[in-house]
């Protein structure tokens, strides 16, 4: 069994949570974005905006993988963006993941904020497509691991 530890340390047990996909079949640069953009929002409302996204009524702003993309109406300080529907479904699954581990742990979801949320790169699946002529084209895909954490905000 693969072993694997979150990428932030130290954090109070006793009002965060967390949760993560691990080994997930999306985007790795979707993924970034969409943990860019969600990562400092409270949880209700990052979840809301997944579901908008997924909805294609809210885009997501590419920051870092913007060449060749679209400008978008929408967006506010940012021109460029996408509709990133698959990795925000995935997403949108691990935010419903930290908000039930927060509700077990006995934390308000409500007043629970984002405070980590990265993707990083998982493995890569290898196969290849026969040719003629005894070639092959390989047909890789990168899998992506997202671990978010919340912070129940004192008040």
């Amino acid at each position: 069994m693969p072993t694997w530890e979150y990428s932030i340390k130290d954090l109070d047990p006793d009002r965060t949570a967390k949760a993560s996909g691990r080994d997930l079949r999306i985007s790795l640069k979707a993924a970034r974005e969409i943990c860019h953009t969600i990562k400092g929002m409270m949880l209700k409302d990052a979840m809301e905006y997944l579901e908008d996204v997924i909805a294609l009524k809210r885009p997501v702003p590419f920051k870092r993988y913007k060449k060749e993309i679209g400008h978008r109406r929408q967006l506010q300080k940012w021109p460029s963006g996408r509709y990133p529907v698959k990795a925000a479904k995935e997403i949108l699954e691990v935010l419903r993941n930290v908000e039930n581990n927060a509700d077990y742990k006995g934390l308000d979801t409500e007043r629970c904020k984002i405070i980590h949320a990265a993707a990083q790169m998982g493995p890569k699946i290898k196969r290849y497509i026969p040719r003629a002529f005894g070639r092959s084209t390989p047909k890789f895909q990168q899998l992506t691991h997202v671990e978010i954490i919340v912070e129940e905000l004192l008040g």
